[in-house]
């Protein structure tokens, strides 16, 4: 009981640290509200993109694989609103730098890494909504939408460490090499590449 609460314990940590110390940003002062929804809707993104793993590996204490498996398409589904978000609303405060992202010709590097991330991110959440559509054999299916998962979280670590921005960079790095461990080791218990049993 006491190692599971401490799990949870240091996940929650995990999770609201980098938000609270974003909301101490300097880079807030002067920005307009539409604009720092956006940022904090990236940085709730990095943290669902931390609990996906986490949930598909089934590594969280008290939770049942069928539990897991629905929470795991829930945050799926609020990465994706996340990212809407995100991304609406630095359109709505500047859509001439969204516009140059989109179309790949914008001046700063992490824009398309982070253009990469949504579209991935997208693709491997429509895979999941139309599992059963696709009628694909479960291991191919399950091998596409890590593959694309995997695209996504590459990208979006990448986005958030070359961003100079509101989150904190020993908080951001902390969450964003979680991320990527929590990644390959669920990769690793799930052996996706095996696919031909």
């Amino acid at each position: 009981m006491l190692r599971r609460i401490a799990i949870w314990a240091v996940l929650i940590a995990v999770l609201l640290v980098p938000i609270i110390a974003a909301a101490f940003s300097p880079y807030l002062a002067w920005r307009q509200p539409v604009y720092i929804l956006a940022g904090f809707a990236g940085i709730i993104g990095m943290c669902l993109l931390l609990m996906q793993p986490l949930l598909a590996g089934r590594w969280l204490p008290g939770l049942k694989p069928v539990t897991s498996r629905h929470w795991h398409k829930k945050c799926g589904l609020a990465l994706v609103a996340a990212i809407l978000i995100h991304v609406g609303g630095l359109w709505i405060t500047s859509p001439p730098d969204v516009l140059d992202a989109l179309l790949f010709v914008s001046a700063t590097p992490f824009s398309a890494w982070g253009v990469f991330a949504m579209w991935s991110g997208f693709a491997a959440a429509m895979m999941g909504v139309l599992r059963k559509r696709l009628r694909l054999r479960f291991r191919i299916w399950r091998l596409g939408h890590t593959g694309l998962a995997g695209v996504t979280i590459l990208g979006s670590v990448v986005h958030a460490m070359l961003i100079e921005g509101t989150m904190e960079i020993m908080t951001k790095t902390i969450l964003c090499v979680l991320v990527v461990v929590a990644s390959v080791l669920t990769l690793a218990k799930m052996r996706v590449w095996e696919i031909g049993r």
